[in-house]
């Protein structure tokens, strides 16, 4: 049984989630499968969609898109989700058909002069000759128009509001097995994956260093403020600890010397 939600608009940052029911489905079945029946369960004039292709699906975790199914003829079983499994539907402009090596990024163009970036775009980059720096540049250039020694690219860290430059790959060498460290942007510091944000910068009409954003300096404000009554509070209860300790450890009224007593035995006789 999978539980179905439709996500409009804006899928990856605060995105509106709406239920649309509950589906029991076979393992055997395709994802195309689920898409049609999907698309039967809550009938909306909100979302026109033509055909099951017009639709992506992710899983859910914590109430977000995590996980993205691509293709549309793979049986569900293959993609190992489980019972109850939440599947989010995000419905799409044009029609789509993912391959196994096809990874889709949301692209913003940063606007010349302003701390702020254009409406999102998606690009579907086919990692097939492997998820190179190189690879991704000349994707994102074809896609924008631009010479790829124009652009410069950044992915945004939302949790951190930090942006990453993607720089160009150097090769290193290392000193004991001598082997060149691969180019994969899978890797650290990078950890790329569906659904994730890149920055674009065109350095035609802006060339400095600067990826963030107005939204992105509050964000860190409030983080900072945030850790600083985290420490805060740490530091009460650390100095109300040690106050219960000194208490604990605090002698009591001390005692009077003892006296020396003579005791006699009388004779009552």
């Amino acid at each position: 049984m999978a539980s179905l939600r439709r996500a409009p608009g804006d899928l990856y940052a605060e995105a509106s989630l709406r239920h649309v029911g509950d589906l029991e489905i076979s393992e055997e079945a395709t994802l195309l499968e689920l898409k049609a029946q999907a698309m039967t369960l809550s009938p909306s004039s909100d979302f026109v969609i033509p055909s099951p292709a017009f639709l992506r699906a992710w899983t859910l975790e914590s109430k977000s898109p995590s996980r993205l199914l691509r293709i549309n003829l793979q049986r569900l079983k293959e993609y190992k989700l489980g019972r109850k499994t939440e599947i989010c539907l995000e419905p799409l402009q044009k029609e789509e058909n993912l391959g196994p090596h096809d990874v889709v990024l949301r692209t913003q163009l940063r606007v010349p002069g302003k701390r702020a970036y254009g409406p999102h775009v998606d690009l579907v980059w086919d990692t097939a000759r492997g998820w190179t720096t190189s690879s991704l540049r000349q994707c994102i250039a074809h896609s924008c128009s631009l010479p790829v020694e124009k652009i410069e690219i950044a992915k945004y860290f939302p949790e951190k509001f930090e942006w990453l430059p993607v720089s160009s790959w150097n090769q290193q060498i290392t000193k004991r097995k001598k082997k060149k460290k691969q180019d994969n942007l899978q890797g650290a510091p990078y950890y790329l994956k569906d659904g994730d944000t890149i920055g674009i910068k065109n350095l035609l009409v802006e060339d400095d260093e600067d990826f963030g954003t107005a939204r992105d300096d509050l964000g860190k404000a409030a983080q900072r403020q945030l850790a600083l009554g985290k420490q805060k509070s740490q530091e009460a209860l650390r100095v109300q600890g040690s106050d219960v300790c000194s208490r604990a450890k605090t002698p009591g009224r001390p005692r009077a010397p003892e006296a020396s007593l003579s005791i006699h035995v009388g004779s009552f006789r």
